[in-house]
């Protein structure tokens, strides 16, 4: 038997050998201090208390006041916070990610190279380089500067599309762990085409496009159906997402706080989904000096860790199935909220227009509740924050493929002119861990807060400066290249060394660790309970939007104006951000996570328990 507790809700689980729900045993000795919180309240008792049976931790309705003691007022500002244990089925799924994020990257980090430049003279046919030229680079489809960036954008542009539908039929159809399933095989069938498609005698005959493209877009699928149910059903599992106070061994008492807990989570998340990216510079030297289809097939073995590591833990793990009842409840009361003001959306009563208790007062009566209302507008709210993320996605490695064009025009000394841009996963990993096991922990001891708006805007700082470096070195280069503002078709490089990109690499990669992160804690913290992978998915479609943007900027990733390239979007982020700043600073002190019982009247047998509790 394991305790299980959401908040203060503790109930006795049975592990279940399936996803079809949970044995529940709420029992009750003579002695323990606990009430039925939300079930049959005029009876009592305790064999009516039911769990739902979307998971293993599905809402309870008995209150452990002693296992897990509520904080009090003053202990909530003075208390040290604390994230709580993560569980082995988070750790796994973590490690599912860093496959598939090393098979994705690892693809995805030769597909520039692949499409832009013709086959190497002189080389052995696979697109690897002729040795003797260390600073030429590899190529196959012979596709241009222009057309290889528009094709990477609409890639990127499929991968964060398509997990909208990913998510939907994962919220209302087949469950978020059914969903990672089916993104598992699309994304398998896609490797094995890919591989294929890569061969020297498809290459030498130039028929290798079609196999390549139709891959290339199944790989975008899989990925969409992947992707956006991850993130929530690693938290999942993750089941005490309520605040209470513990005592360390040291003696110290500390408060477990669901906020720093699913930070944790997500900055360990999104460690290894950079110790998976940081595997695309492995393969950016076998695309080199191998060629592309031993480049193609590395990432597809990493690949196949993703099933068995999926069948290893999937007793253990909570999977929830679909309700689509949250997803039609927040559509109706967004409605409703437009409805009722007329289509003013920025109306200051939006929101209290369709309050339960307000048309309750004019005879009106709906069947969603107050919390209902406020996942919705938190939601929207959230969603609104995500809207500053495209300008600052172009200043994290540039537009299109500026990045590696930038670093083909420099002195490589050997390495790949698309090295650089696969550095960032070296810098996430290590800054990542930083951040989780010094620094956060150093601001919580210090009580200095560091809210999730403070964050947002300082990675948006550290964009702006890496946008600005990446215009100085292009500077640079135009104008010590032989060819002058024509570097990037120049046969001769500019002397100046590749390694001068690492500052604007590193720093676009921290910036990740303060906007994403905190962006995938919002997407969960603030979304209805079954409608965690369509929020996730909305943010992932930001990146998306991202991609548009670059498409509209494509007649400007040329030379002689590549300078602009880099610095348009710094100048355009610095503004958005003075107003991002200025607009959301109150969200830092708002409530991370929100729960029924917030909004409920206290009854005089909750108050009466709660003395006691006290």
């Amino acid at each position: 038997m394991a305790e299980n507790v959401i908040g203060l809700n503790v109930q006795k689980v049975v592990e279940p050998d399936a996803d079809q729900g949970v044995t529940v045993a709420a029992q009750r000795a003579p002695s323990s201090r606990s009430i039925v919180a939300d079930g049959d309240k005029s009876s009592g008792d305790a064999s009516k208390i039911e769990a739902q049976s979307d998971s293993l931790d599905g809402t309870s309705h008995v209150v452990d006041y002693e296992a897990y003691p509520p904080p009090t007022e003053e202990e909530r500002k003075t208390l040290r916070k604390v994230s709580d244990s993560i569980p082995l089925a988070a750790w796994s799924l973590c490690f599912v990610e860093l496959a598939e994020r090393g098979s994705y990257y690892g693809v995805g980090a030769v597909f520039n190279n692949f499409m832009q430049f013709p086959l190497p003279a002189n080389g052995p046919g696979t697109g690897a380089i002729d040795p003797s030229k260390p600073n030429s680079h590899a190529g196959a489809l012979n596709l241009g500067l222009r057309a290889a960036s528009a094709l990477g954008l609409l890639f990127a542009f499929l991968a964060y599309v398509v997990p909208i539908f990913g998510a939907w039929i994962a919220d209302t159809r087949i469950g978020r762990y059914q969903a990672i399933i089916w993104g598992v095989i699309v994304g398998a069938v896609a490797h094995v085409i890919m591989i294929g498609g890569a061969a020297p005698s498809l290459l030498q005959a130039g028929k290798g496009a079609p196999p390549f493209l139709f891959s290339f877009i199944l790989l975008a699928i899989g990925a969409g159906l992947f992707k956006p149910n991850v993130a929530p059903t690693i938290i999942d599992q993750y089941k005490h997402q309520k605040e209470y106070t513990k005592v360390l061994k040291s003696g110290e008492k500390v408060l477990v706080d669901p906020e720093t807990t699913v930070s944790h989570i997500m900055l360990i998340f999104y460690a290894f989904v950079n110790v998976g990216a940081f595997f695309s510079i492995a393969v950016v030297y076998i695309e080199k000096y191998r060629g592309f289809w031993l480049a193609f097939l590395v990432p597809g073995i990493i690949y196949l860790l993703l099933p068995v590591l999926l069948a290893v833990m999937y007793k253990r793990t909570v999977r929830k199935p679909p309700q689509g009842s949250d997803l039609n409840r927040f559509i109706n009361i967004t409605i409703s909220a437009l409805k009722a003001s007329k289509g003013n959306v920025f109306s200051a009563s939006l929101w209290n227009n369709v309050k339960p208790s307000v048309l309750a007062e004019k005879g009106v009566h709906v069947t969603y509740s107050e919390k209902n209302l406020d996942d919705t507008r938190r939601t929207w709210q959230a969603v609104q924050i995500f809207l500053y993320i495209p300008i600052w996605n172009l200043n994290d490695g540039g537009v299109g493929a500026v990045q590696s064009n930038q670093g083909a025009a420099m002195t490589s000394d050997g390495a790949p002119n698309d090295l650089l841009g696969h550095f960032s996963p070296l810098v996430l990993v290590v800054f990542s861990t930083l951040m989780a096991q010094v620094v956060y922990p150093f601001l919580e001891r210090k009580k200095i807060r560091f809210g999730r708006i403070s964050r947002m805007t300082f990675g948006f700082a550290l964009a702006i400066l890496s946008g600005i470096i990446g215009a100085v070195v292009q500077l640079l280069v135009y104008r010590t290249s032989p060819c002058g503002y024509y570097a990037s078709t120049c046969d001769e490089v500019s002397p100046i060394s590749i390694w001068w990109q690492i500052p604007n690499v590193a720093l676009g990669a921290m910036s990740e660790v303060f906007v994403y992160v905190t962006s995938y804690e919002l997407s969960y913290a603030r979304a209805p309970e079954h409608m965690k992978a369509t929020v996730v998915a909305l943010l992932l479609f930001m990146s998306a939007l991202s991609s548009a943007l670059g498409e509209i900027l494509i007649p400007a990733i040329a030379d002689p104006t590549l300078v602009w390239a880099w610095a348009a979007p710094a100048i355009a982020l610095f503004v958005q951000t003075v107003i991002f700043w200025w607009r959301y600073r109150n969200i830092n002190d708002d409530a991370f996570m929100t729960y029924e019982e917030d909004f409920e009247q206290p009854t005089r047998e909750n108050v009466t328990v709660e003395k006691e509790a006290k």
